[in-house]
């Protein structure tokens, strides 16, 4: 009997947010919910709930003042709700926490570890984790761009790092380019991150060379089909010779032509054949271990209907 894919996902998730109308909001998952019980897709997923992660693993790609000073302004922040003060802590001009905001972080991250484990050890074929906030402009030392921690990054270096694992893959396929990514993992010849993303476009970052890393920046208004034969000549051989031991994805959505969010042209079939060509490398390479991590995606509608199309592939349904 094959094995179950996970979906992660936690209550949490839904409590932070950062102010009325902010793009990054909890009616995501909502979305995302929805899609997943019209289409009948949650009956293939084996749910799971995560526990907070902990410090120590975060600080696989966090430096320690830093979660230490994110950790304080939370609990100062709760302090302050409690005297009747600003529900809100500023971050940086678009990012910010609220009072539940640190037990999302924690739990999102737990999301990618507990699906680490999991998927491991065989208890799942693969996972995706539904959860918020995203991670990715996450730097080592850094939130920015609606990102705190750095998900999918904490969950290679934890694959790496406590599982023994020799090799990993990261893939990012966000309009965004996974800057806070790029900064933890450039120069650590265990992981091969491979992305694309609209540029120029936010953030406004110096790409790195280090020759684990394999950048694509296409224009505004780049169609899937052409992201596909991007795909095919410059990301598929790379992983080839990397044969990674486990893929992590981080999985936006804002690339879709429908999400105002960024500029890009894909639609769901062509996160699908993202999505087949990286289970393709898993299979070869990785005994199909697979850990996926939701990251941007702003338009409900196509959010949904990608994340749908994203999981169906993943659960093989």
């Amino acid at each position: 009997m094959s094995l179950p894919t996970g979906y992660f996902t936690h209550k949490a998730c839904w409590q932070h947010e950062m102010g009325r109308g902010h793009p990054e909001c909890p009616q995501r998952l909502d979305a995302i919910e929805d899609r997943l019980s019209a289409s009948g897709l949650n009956a293939a997923l084996q749910r799971r709930e995560p526990n907070p992660a902990s410090l120590t693993d975060i600080e696989l790609a966090h430096d320690r003042m830093y979660v230490a000073g994110l950790r304080g302004l939370s609990d100062n922040l709760r302090d302050e709700v409690a005297a009747g003060g600003p529900r809100h802590a500023q971050v940086d001009p678009d990012t910010s926490i609220n009072e539940y905001s640190w037990d999302a972080i924690l739990r999102a991250a737990g999301a990618a570890l507990e699906a680490t484990d999991a998927v491991i050890a065989g208890e799942l074929a693969n996972a995706f984790c539904a959860v918020r906030p995203p991670g990715h402009h996450a730097t080592r030392n850094q939130a920015m761009g609606f990102c705190f921690v750095n998900n999918v990054a904490v969950a290679a270096k934890y694959a790496l790092q406590r599982h023994g694992l020799k090799r990993v893959a990261i893939i990012d396929f966000d309009v965004h380019h996974g800057n806070g990514t790029e900064d933890i993992v450039a120069g650590d010849q265990r992981i091969l991150m491979c992305s694309f993303y609209q540029h120029p476009f936010y953030p406004a970052w110096d790409h790195q060379t280090a020759d684990n890393l394999v950048n694509l920046p296409v224009a505004a208004h780049t169609r899937g089909m052409d992201i596909r034969e991007l795909i095919d000549m410059m990301w598929l051989p790379r992983l080839e010779a990397h044969k990674p031991e486990m893929v992590f994805i981080s999985a936006g959505f804002d690339g879709h032509r429908e999400d105002d969010m960024g500029q890009l042209g894909l639609v769901e079939q062509d996160y699908i054949w993202i999505t087949e060509r990286l289970m393709d490398v898993a299979r070869r390479h990785a005994k199909g271990r697979i850990v996926s991590c939701l990251e941007g995606g702003y338009d409900f509608g196509s959010l949904g209907r990608s994340v749908e199309a994203h999981v169906r592939v993943l659960a093989g349904v």
